[in-house]
């Protein structure tokens, strides 16, 4: 009886992994059979499913497959992003209502999806695991919040964003095929969609992944231990970029940080094995002006330490740079001594 207790509780782990457990797998030939497919109709899902799989030998493979096929062949439909958006913050204090609206609106949006393959992120989540389960492999749709650059939350925003939980070799991963397809860029007032592949949300490390993504299920974050959704709003601004590198930002823990004049302001990362860098510089703007510099930085195991001294006071948004690409944003009040 106390041996199937302890398997009973060995079986309800919930264990997560990230991309570099499978850094052994080439995934060329998933991404060009994705590509060879592209166009393919959405009105058959088991025979687009077939046509990505079925060559492929392992499941990770098979999910890269659909997972690129998803991400360049389906479009971000703005308006019907728009649409949901304003409709949860009418109903923000009543659930239920949103819950009705968002049933009658929902067949809208999946006919739009197989018909002209244009949707919101709730589309891309639900196709991504359609033709998941159509494979055999178990995924989930992740519902929350999404925080970007120029998406600022707080603590009574509504939720925003769907993502995707997807089971590997008895491992569960996260991964963001709407935010993987490109990103919509207003021109001249108007929405639009710019197609651009970017595959380093797939099977993201869990660790880098809450920065900028927290599920309504704190479950989903695959973490020991969850931040709450407010130590989630106050974080650091993390840019797409990152993900490619995988530094995760450690301290300072809020995004907006008080010192005192003529004292220092020390950033920690976590870097991976091996990492390197030619260049780690720090831009600084601070109203009008813009400057960039080279800050004192020491690097111990997987630990990356960043320090500089502010002198002027008032507001620096303080943008942490490697090798060129800015990775995370912090802003800086430099107050005097006696604040």
């Amino acid at each position: 009886m106390k041996q199937a207790f302890l398997l009973f509780l060995c079986s309800c782990v919930f264990v997560f992994g990230q991309r570099s457990d499978f850094n052994h797998i080439d995934f060329k030939k998933a991404d060009s059979i994705a590509l060879k497919h592209k166009g393919a109709s959405l009105k058959n899902l088991p025979v687009l499913t077939h046509m990505l799989t079925a060559s492929l030998p392992t499941n990770v493979e098979k999910f890269r497959a659909i997972y690129t096929w998803v991400c360049t062949n389906i479009e971000n439909d703005y308006s019907s992003y728009l649409t949901t958006i304003k409709k949860r913050k009418k109903l923000a204090k009543d659930r239920d209502a949103f819950t009705q609206w968002n049933t009658k609106y929902t067949p809208k949006v999946f006919k739009n999806l197989l018909e002209h393959k244009k949707t919101a992120c709730t589309g891309y989540a639900y196709i991504l695991r359609e033709l998941t389960q159509l494979a055999g492999i178990e995924c989930n749709i992740v519902n929350g919040y999404g925080r970007t650059p120029t998406l600022r939350l707080y603590s009574d925003s509504t939720p925003n964003h769907s993502w995707n939980a997807v089971k590997l070799n008895n491992k569960w991963y996260l991964c963001d095929a709407t935010w993987s397809a490109g990103e919509v860029k207003i021109e001249e007032g108007t929405p639009k969609f710019i197609p651009e592949y970017f595959k380093d949300y797939f099977l993201a490390n869990p660790s880098l992944f809450i920065k900028n993504h927290y599920p309504l299920d704190s479950k989903w974050t695959l973490l020991n231990t969850a931040p709450t959704f407010n130590e989630f709003v106050e974080g650091p601004v993390v840019y797409k970029e990152i993900f490619t590198s995988n530094i995760i930002p450690l301290k300072p823990n809020k995004m907006e940080v008080l010192v005192a004049k003529n004292k220092s302001v020390l950033f920690s990362l976590a870097t991976p094995n091996n990492f390197s860098a030619k260049e780690i510089t720090l831009l600084i703007n601070r109203g009008n002006s813009s400057k960039t510099i080279t800050p004192i930085v020491h690097q111990n195991h997987n630990t990356l330490t960043i320090t500089h001294k502010f002198t002027k006071l008032g507001f620096h948004d303080v943008h942490i740079k490697i090798d060129g690409v800015i990775i995370t944003t912090y802003v800086i009040i430099v107050r005097k001594n006696n604040f």
